[in-house]
């Protein structure tokens, strides 16, 4: 899954900012493993038992930018909108 999340933030105007825990996780794991450039933070949360994240994509990295050139081929799946934080850029 985070290979086909890189693969959908080629397709996206960077910086982008993320609020999809699931894509957080994603965003986590590239960042991890230098694929991506990115900062994950807290936000205050109205709840007083969840903290919730946001993720600021900067860029695709070159390793990340050769990881997908081994990919070859974009599957349908990555043509598939990201659900991003409200009033930022979307796909």
């Amino acid at each position: 899954m985070p290979l086909l999340f890189l693969m959908r933030l080629q397709h996206v105007q960077l910086p982008v900012r993320v609020a999809d825990p699931e894509e957080i996780r994603c965003v986590s794991v590239l960042l991890a493993t230098g694929l991506i450039e990115a900062e994950i933070r807290a936000l205050r949360s109205s709840a007083r038992y969840a903290a919730s994240q946001v993720a600021t994509v900067i860029c695709i990295t070159e390793d990340g930018l050769a990881e997908i050139a081994k990919m070859g081929d974009v599957p349908e799946l990555v043509k598939t909108s990201m659900r991003f934080a409200r009033g930022l850029r979307l796909m």
